[in-house]
């Protein structure tokens, strides 16, 4: 999606025109470095909700960083991808694993034509590039890594690079942090760190907002299995939140690519069963997940009745 396609989408999201006059000032001030248009994102999926669009937007603008905190399926990573294209900024994806630590952030020594070099982290080509950084699941962070974001988050905005230079972050550089409390190997976030963001709680997807991401992606599909699929990924979601089984079976990526499945000829029971069914590994909980398919999809549901041709 283009620059003028990606702002008109804005536009129909009701984002004042304030703060989009802004976003096209801030592309144009901030030029990219040659080679860096490739890096910016071309988003497969779009977020609705004007509300935090203007949040983040403003945050953003004032040049702030942003943590992106919300249970599964919320549009956590979906919203930083649009944020960089937005912005025009070529975007770095840094995953905060166990095994992270600052070298592989800030960068390591290596040999090239016979001399010691820098090989330059994430982090670094951030700083220096302007672009924007996002920080997944950053609450799965260890220790090591969350000295090094500290200094490059706050108001110093520098990285000190040992045995180099200290590196300045680019005005234009950002970082998002996504986090979801409740995964295995998170962590209560720390003070020191979240004083560094501004902080969006994402709310749950509302029906409305899905029938339009899943419009939006397949304009071909009918209205009213748009509809029956934006329900069934809520009875999911309520399942979950009943405590009735748990959190597996509500992929939203898993219901976006099952759909897909459909529009290009497979069943519909069998295309759900491998993108949200099969996900669930406990035999009783696939079963409820099958019952609620059952009720809103019949058997002999074929491509040419939920997609126009």
């Amino acid at each position: 999606m283009g620059d003028t396609e990606m702002i008109s989408f804005l536009k129909k999201e009701g984002i004042s025109d304030r703060i989009l006059s802004e976003v096209e000032s801030f592309r144009s001030y901030y030029k990219l470095n040659p080679g860096m248009e490739r890096r910016i994102p071309d988003p497969m999926y779009h977020y609705y909700g004007a509300d935090v669009w203007e949040k983040a937007l403003s945050a953003l603008l004032v040049g702030e960083h942003l943590l992106l905190s919300g249970p599964k399926a919320t549009g956590k990573n979906v919203l930083a991808q649009d944020l960089a294209a937005v912005f025009g900024r070529p975007e770095w994806d840094i995953s905060l694993y166990i095994n992270t630590d600052a070298a592989s952030l800030i960068g390591t020594d290596t040999f090239e034509n016979g001399a010691v070099r820098l090989r330059k982290g994430p982090i670094l080509r951030v700083a220096e590039e302007g672009g924007f950084g996002v920080l997944d699941e950053i609450n799965m962070a260890k220790n090591e890594s969350l000295a090094v974001l500290h200094a490059v988050l706050d108001f110093r905005r520098v990285i000190d690079v040992p045995g180099y230079d200290r590196i300045c972050l680019n005005e234009a550089s950002r970082f998002i942090g996504t986090m979801n409390y409740g995964y295995a190997g998170t962590r209560e976030v720390n003070e020191a760190l979240a004083s560094r963001f501004l902080i969006i709680q994402m709310p749950v997807i509302s029906e409305e907002n899905l029938k339009k991401l899943i419009r939006d992606k397949y304009p071909d599909i009918r209205e009213e299995y748009a509809e029956q699929f934006s329900q069934l990924f809520h009875d999911i979601r309520r399942k979950c939140e009943g405590g009735e089984i748990s959190t597996k079976a509500l992929d939203l990526r898993g219901l976006m690519a099952s759909i897909n499945l459909i529009r290009h000829g497979l069943g519909v029971i069998d295309a759900i069963e491998l993108g949200i069914v099969n996900k669930c590994f406990d035999d009783y909980e696939r079963q409820l997940v099958r019952d609620m398919i059952t009720v809103r999809f019949p058997g002999d549901l074929g491509r040419d009745k939920i997609f126009c041709d």
